[in-house]
């Protein structure tokens, strides 16, 4: 019965209230175009209000508009300079299905203050005109004192956007706007773009278009798709999404910069939001911006772009084709020779038959001594005898000099022996049975294909419910795109992107076919030809280069995953295999002419799973003191890897290591002015002085973008260890056949025009999602693919051209016995 009581009491109060307000505005009209509650303007442009409201007094003014529609809109402006945050102006904007209310001073975040509002009211009827519409606006405060204040409610001539006509306004915190778009007949999806030259952070969202709408900076990311900006925005708006075809795009500018810079927004309690110390006046927030709407190519033109690329792709497998049946015919005339040859000559013809006698890379063009040494025809005779004795066992079982001559025989057994003399050659490093390489080879493709599945699965998962997520929410500053050319595809934002892929892909599939080619027709030469096989030429192991291969699919692969949704938390993913590629194109090369002592596949994989997990802290902790670390033990991977190619493998990395370093400072280098490998030493100290440099500049700079910092790191070095093995090749007496000259230039120049794509930078993960925009650029290739696109498929062509010249770069050496090619 009390509650009851209170609740009556309460009730006559209110209306006892609201009738003493209304028979006081009855008396007549105020001052200006707003008019008591019994009588209405009948004013299109009404004129603004300037009157005075106090404690116990609402003021209530109705407005009457025609013809507000899909062109037309009512805005309602506010403000009061003498009203506080302890007795503000309150606002109530009633219309006939909605409210609209706030208050001056407007408080944002509890700590930035405006005293001038305006808003956008919803057009309540649609897109379809109406005779009138009435909107009512109460005012009232708590402030004992009268306090002044400015109403002004006006329409909006050009309400709605339309196609490629750009609009350009103002906007502030306080003082968001929003407009109205139709589609167009048979147009599926726009682009909506916005730009300004203020770096002021703002949201632009596009939202269906009914009421209410939400245009302030609390509620502006509850539906639709939105996005940060600073200076360029674009958001692709799909037919699909809006079925009856409209659409608001809002513009709310931040009271901060946090949401734009990464900047983290502080917690202010709500007990002090009213204290001097924690509000502020923003007057300086104004951002003009400007927005256009534009069509973009329909997916049912899609076909065009990606039919081209197929057919480029396709291209490359037609040319491989011929040129696969042209030398079969070529090898099927010469198996008559092949035959003459096993019957009577199993001695393989070469013009450069000097054995390993070769022009050294730091001795002058007349000297006639071994790579890395300075030693004669005695030590190349003696290393092919060896290597004779060794595929060729004596008929009686002995040699009939043996009784007066040490043939050392420990030195086929004692690698440090043979690998240490001062003549070597491709036979002293390929001493191993071939079975026993060719399994430790096959562990390498192995490995990468369980590597690959175990990485890429969860990979596809995680992307895929990042773009599950941004489908769902709207939040598009999720995933880094170039929003000037992102075209969407099923439930892809950007199907362009993860497409453009496939060259990594096809053009894999296709370097294995053509390894698996070679590799066949090795097999028939070895079993045509077992000797000259076994003598002859460098030995054929083709895991790598099956592994190679496999990396570029998956390159290919996880490339694509990490273009679902690529932002800060999955770089990684676009990296990963790029690591891999470049470290097994250095296993390839050292494999050449080092086959016994070459990496095995647990190690090489230990080493890439370090050097991704070195990545990965990189991106999360990267800092001056990560920096530092980094560059320590770095420094000291160079010296160990230095110290292990200097000594051909035998090289120990243990506890006696400090006594072996002060054992070689005491005997070669204080003893000798002349290193004992001459040769290495001056690759070696070039090879570190790059190195050493690169590191300078990352501890002088620090990129915040480690991952490509240590991406270049491994490029670098490869690019470094092909043309030193080009070189010391050409300077060995080798030739560079006419198909591997044309491979070098295509590979050089496509390389070129690809790094000059990729220079282009239109997303930066390692930016925030508004300063990644920046760099957003228009689609430059049929209107669908993008500068980045086109990086994808130049260097797909890029490697599977480099990985063609690590194949056939040492055909010429086919018919030269393994004791007259050098080692370097």
């Amino acid at each position: 019965m009390t509650m009851l009581l209170s609740l009556l009491t309460l009730l006559s109060l209110h209306f006892a209230s609201v009738i003493t307000v209304t028979s006081s505005l009855a008396q007549g009209p105020l001052e200006g175009g707003g008019l008591p509650s019994q009588r209405s303007t009948e004013n299109i442009v009404p004129s603004p209000v300037e009157d005075q409201v106090h404690d116990g007094k609402i003021l209530r003014y109705d407005f009457s508009f025609n013809d507000v529609g899909a062109s037309k809109g009512i805005r309602v402006t506010a403000s009061s300079k003498q009203a506080t945050l302890n007795y503000p102006v309150l606002f109530v904007v009633r219309q006939q299905k909605s409210v609209l209310s706030w208050s001056v001073p407007y408080v944002i975040q509890s700590t930035y203050t405006y005293q001038e509002v305006s808003h956008t009211l919803c057009p309540e009827n649609g897109f379809t005109s109406s005779p009138t519409q009435n909107v009512t606006v109460e005012v009232a405060t708590s402030s004992t004192k009268s306090v002044d204040f400015f109403l002004l409610v006006e329409s909006i001539d050009k309400f709605n956007l339309r196609t490629n006509e750009p609009k350009t306004f103002t906007v502030s915190p306080s003082k968001p706007e929003y407009y109205t778009y139709s589609f167009s007949k048979g147009v599926e999806s726009m682009i909506v773009k916005a730009t300004s030259s203020s770096d002021i952070c703002t949201v632009v969202s596009v939202q269906p278009a009914q009421c209410p709408v939400y245009d302030q900076h609390g509620n502006v990311e509850f539906v639709g798709q939105y996005q940060t900006i600073t200076k360029q925005a674009a958001i692709t708006v799909q037919r699909s999404y809006y079925p009856d075809g409209n659409f608001f795009v809002v513009v709310v500018v931040q009271p901060t910069d946090n949401d734009c810079s990464g900047h983290a927004v502080p917690y202010v309690p709500i007990i002090n939001m009213t204290s001097r110390s924690l509000t502020e006046k923003n007057t300086n927030r104004s951002k003009t911006i400007t927005i256009t709407v534009t069509e973009t190519l329909p997916s049912t033109e899609y076909w065009r772009p990606i039919l081209a690329t197929i057919g480029v792709l396709l291209t490359f497998y037609v040319v491989t084709g011929i040129i696969m049946c042209v030398f079969h015919k070529s090898d099927s005339g010469s198996d008559g020779r092949l035959e003459e040859q096993e019957m009577g000559q199993s001695k393989p013809k070469n013009s450069n038959d000097d054995g390993c006698n070769n022009v050294p890379f730091a001795a002058s063009t007349d000297a006639s001594t071994n790579y890395g040494t300075a030693a004669g025809k005695a030590d190349q005779a003696g290393s092919s005898e060896a290597h004779r004795r060794m595929q060729q066992p004596p008929e009686n079982g002995y040699d009939s000099d043996e009784d007066d001559i040490d043939m050392l025989d420990d030195i086929h057994e004692e690698k440090e022996i043979y690998r240490t003399k001062m003549g070597v050659c491709v036979a002293d490093l390929s001493r191993k049975k071939v079975k026993t390489l060719d399994r430790k080879y096959k562990l390498y493709y192995w490995n990468l294909v369980t590597i690959a599945v175990f990485y890429a699965l969860p990979v596809v998962q995680l992307v895929i419910t990042y773009q599950a997520v941004l489908n769902k929410s709207g939040d598009e500053d999720l995933c880094y795109y170039n929003f000037l050319c992102a075209m969407p595809g099923g439930l892809l934002s950007a199907f362009n992107n993860v497409f453009s892929n496939i060259g990594y892909v096809m053009l894999g599939f296709l370097y294995l076919l053509i390894v698996w080619r070679k590799h066949h027709l090795h097999k028939k030469a070895v079993a045509a030809d077992y000797h000259h096989a076994k003598m002859c030429g460098i030995p054929k192991h083709f895991g790598l280069f099956y592994s190679l291969g496999i990396a570029l699919v998956m390159e290919g692969v996880l490339s694509g995953s990490y273009h679902v949704c690529p932002n800060y938390s999955n770089f990684q993913f676009d990296t990963a295999f790029m690591y891999i590629i470049a470290g097994l194109g250095m296993l390839v090369l050292y494999q050449q002419r080092h086959p016994d002592i070459n990496a095995n596949a647990y190690a090489a994989f230990a080493t890439f799973a370090s050097v991704i997990f070195i990545a990965l802290m990189g991106v999360i902790f990267v800092s001056v003191y990560f920096y530092v670390l980094f560059a320590v033990v770095y420094i000291l991977t160079c010296l160990a890897v230095s110290a292990q190619i200097y000594y051909m493998g035998i090289w120990k990395l243990d506890f006696g290591i400090f006594k072996r370093v002060l054992f070689i400072l005491r005997t070669e280098c204080s003893k000798s002015a002349k290193p004992l490998y001459l040769d290495r030493m001056i690759v070696l100290i070039i090879g570190n002085a790059v190195n050493w440099s690169i590191m300078i500049y990352g501890l002088a700079k620090m990129p915040k973008d480690f991952n490509s910092f240590l991406l270049a790191i491994f490029l670098v070095n490869l690019l470094l260890y092909l043309a030193f093995y080009i070189i010391m090749k050409v300077r060995s007496g080798e030739k560079l056949t006419a198909v591997v000259i044309v491979i070098i230039v295509v590979t050089l120049v496509v390389w070129g025009f690809a790094l000059y794509f990729y220079s282009m930078s239109l997303t930066g993960w390692e930016k925030t999602a508004a300063a990644s925009r920046e760099s957003n650029a228009a689609c430059l290739l049929f209107n669908f693919y993008d500068g980045h696109d086109i990086w994808h498929f130049l260097s797909s062509g890029a490697l599977f051209f480099s990985f063609l010249l690590l194949l056939v770069m040492d055909n010429d050496l086919d018919g030269k016995e393994r004791t007259k090619i050098a080692v370097f």
